[in-house]
């Protein structure tokens, strides 16, 4: 679709009195780690870390990476997972996860990281009441890619998703691959021979197959359905999505064993009330001391994905779901039952005509607040923005840094407590109230409703200086020669 050149950036809208206020980190482009107030003041940047995400910890420290590996060799591959301070010191890093001689570089280790990483102490990454990520000890778990030969799944290579778990001296203490699971995931016989045919080998690069694409993982935490006894949900078993394959799963941490999934197909009685899930990211259970915990949260991204029979869209059986729209769902993971939803009809647009004007095919996240309201990152639009349970919109910020594709794209963005950041004060928090876009002008544009009324054959029309608008053809045919 097309987007407007000429657009506001920055907080464009924030309600104190209704907004659960913090700071807010995100990836400014390739500026670095961007730390905003909830008026949008830039108040920190850790120039060089890459995002993919930034994680912020209490003490202000930050969980991140430097530098990426040559994309001619290795797709989203990072180089190193770092924890630096707020001076911006490296104080813990890990890249010896794989070595890698890349041909034109000199061989090194690195950590293969990619999406996402969790810190011991908190599950999922973001603020919960009484999980705080540990800044000085603990395990990290770190999803991270290797290359295998699977002939039982493609006769290509594949680029397969690992889930590590590193100790704070960066020896990897266990190690879970997705490929190891393949009879696991659910796919019918459409779906394993589109998926032999083309692993998602994608139309750049000379990489393997990208045949998962897992972009969150996150661990379970202490929750109400391990309480009650369901041992799918002990508190050390981790949560994956994969955005190529639909699939949302858990698995057992001792075992390795899928315990709980959703997809990859969306026709059965127990899931057809959901709709199809589709190319979703940040899928996780809210952390206990959040409203809501224990419910899946997920951005349902829409776009295209999954592997199945072929059909007009999809001829080769690759990407064969698809939606130009997308949605957040909170999901009792027990019941299946939408516990919540933030669709194009809350964000008051009309469906399915206007649905694409919530939309972000890639990227994105979604987080439950203390206050019960929701912070969404609309990524693929450089939009972050919060809403109450009612769906009212409390505060929203748009991007205003751009990349080499002259995008200005998010892929997570946190909100934390101003707690967490002692090094600055407390900021003042100003009232911005939304505009009324239909009466917005730039100085010396021409207000609504500069026309004067003139009748054409009986229609109304609207006249600015010698050309006018109108709905007949006399009139289209004036409009073209007012002489």
């Amino acid at each position: 679709m097309g987007h407007p050149t000429i657009y506001p950036t920055g907080t464009t809208v924030y309600l104190p009195e209704k907004a659960w206020s913090g700071y807010t980190i995100y990836q400014a482009a390739d500026t670095g780690a961007l730390l905003i107030d909830m008026n949008g003041r830039e108040v920190h940047l850790w120039k060089g870390l890459r995002g993919f995400p930034n994680k912020l910890f209490p003490g202000g420290y930050v969980l991140g990476s430097t530098s990426e590996r040559d994309p001619k060799y290795g797709f989203q591959d990072e180089k190193n997972l770092v924890q630096v301070d707020w001076e911006g010191n490296i104080v813990w890093k890990f890249d010896r996860y794989a070595w890698i001689e890349d041909p034109g570089h000199p061989a090194q280790w690195m950590a293969r990281q990619h999406h996402d990483y969790q810190r011991e102490g908190n599950p999922v990454g973001y603020y919960a009441p009484g999980l705080e990520p540990k800044v000085d000890s603990g395990n990290t778990i770190i999803l991270a890619h290797k290359n295998v030969q699977r002939p039982d799944i493609s006769d290509t290579e594949l680029l397969d998703d690992t889930i590590i778990e590193v100790d704070w001296e960066g020896n990897v203490i266990w190690e879970w691959a997705v490929s190891d699971h393949f009879h696991e995931l659910g796919f019918d016989d459409d779906a394993k021979a589109a998926l032999y045919r083309d692993p998602n080998t994608r139309a750049f690069g000379t990489h393997a197959g990208d045949w998962m694409h897992i972009n969150s993982v996150s661990v379970l935490g202490p929750n109400k359905h391990y309480d009650a006894g369901d041992e799918r949900f002990h508190p050390d078993n981790l949560i994956w999505d994969a955005r190529e394959t639909n699939i949302i799963a858990i698995i057992d941490k001792r075992s390795g064993h899928i315990v709980w999934k959703l997809g990859p197909n969306y026709d059965t009685k127990e899931t057809e009330h959901l709709g199809w899930i589709i190319g979703q990211h940040h899928a996780h259970l809210i952390p206990k001391g959040l409203p809501g915990e224990g419910n899946l949260l997920v951005f349902d991204n829409g776009g295209w994905g999954g592997y199945g029979r072929p059909n007009p869209e999809a001829p080769d059986g690759l990407k064969v779901a698809r939606r130009d729209h997308s949605r957040i769902l909170e999901i009792n993971p027990v019941t299946l039952e939408i516990e919540w939803q933030y669709t194009p009809t809350e964000a008051g647009f009309q469906a399915p005509l206007d649905s694409y004007r919530f939309y972000s095919p890639y990227i994105s996240s979604a987080q439950r607040l203390p206050n019960g309201n929701t912070l969404i990152t609309e990524g693929a639009d450089g939009r972050i923005f919060e809403v109450t349970r009612e769906y009212e919109l409390v505060w929203e910020y748009i991007s205003p840094y751009k990349n080499k594709r002259n995008s200005n794209m998010v892929y997570r963005a946190y909100r934390v407590p101003y707690g967490w950041i002692p090094q600055l004060e407390k900021p003042v928090e100003t009232e911005i109230e939304p505009v009324d876009v239909a009466d917005f002008r730039l100085p010396g544009a021409a207000p609504r409703g500069a026309w004067m009324t003139v009748e054409v054959e009986g229609t109304a029309a609207y006249s600015e200086g010698a050309f006018c608008v109108a709905t007949t053809d006399e009139a289209d045919r004036k409009e073209r020669d007012p002489q």
